[in-house]
């Protein structure tokens, strides 16, 4: 299947597009719904000094984690440290710049980036050190704390299906950042698992708009690490 917006692989999405010193989004939550190849890409073009907008920097050896690895991010705005070691010593160290966020507002102001939302008012963070430095109002004799929105240069997304025009469909909890993340880039590649023919998508079950989406690349394999796997004994086992 060819269109105007599908790219071989990774390497050939990112490329001309790439700069030392650039903002990304990249997409996903703990270890679901990340854009493992096009982070793999990015690790391969050795793009450095990057500030990297995420829900958290992945888990030892895999996602993002990849990227701190191998010296290329600089700062990171993220809402968890997680189980990341390296992400933690780079940290206290003082190697890595940190930019933490109270996880409703980091979506919201991914989300407020997309919209066109310069900043908003929110009630989380007030009288603690998120609000350092940051105006306080008054509103209906509540305090709130003023945050600006998040764009960034390339967002990188991943969802499970897209058509030529880029129109995508998440599952289930895949779906977390990505679709805020998909409409707050400059330039914007999703990864997917399968191209479908246009036409394939009920309009209503599209979540994020091709309008959104500039570059895709079908993976050729996902492997779907889970962090954490926690299983209960099946009842034979129990008895």
């Amino acid at each position: 299947m060819t269109g105007r917006k599908i790219f071989s692989d990774a390497d050939a999405a990112l490329d001309g597009i790439l700069f030392d010193g650039m903002t990304i989004m990249s997409g996903g939550f703990g270890l679901s719904g990340n854009p493992e190849h096009l982070i793999e890409g990015l690790r391969r073009k050795g793009t450095k000094d990057l500030t990297i907008i995420s829900n958290n920097c992945g888990a030892d050896g895999f996602g993002l984690w990849t990227l701190l690895n191998n010296g290329q991010i600089s700062k990171m705005i993220s809402s968890y440290i997680g189980e990341n070691k390296l992400f933690a010593d780079l940290y206290l160290s003082g190697k890595l710049e940190l930019e933490l966020n109270p996880q409703g507002t980091l979506a919201e102001r991914i989300r407020a980036g997309g919209a066109g939302i310069p900043a908003f008012y929110t009630k989380t963070g007030v009288g603690t050190v998120v609000a350092d430095g940051k105006p306080v109002e008054e509103f209906d004799g509540a305090l709130y704390v003023r945050e600006t929105w998040l764009r960034s240069d390339i967002s990188i997304v991943k969802a499970w299906k897209a058509d030529p025009e880029g129109n995508l469909v998440y599952r289930k909890t895949a779906r977390n950042f990505n679709p805020n993340m998909a409409t707050a880039g400059k330039i914007t590649i999703a990864e997917v698992e399968e191209i479908v023919p246009a036409g394939s998508f009920d309009p209503d079950h599209v979540h994020t708009p091709g309008i959104y989406v500039d570059r895709i690349i079908e993976g050729p394999s996902y492997e779907k690490r889970i962090e954490f796997l926690t299983t209960r004994p099946r009842e034979e086992e129990q008895a």
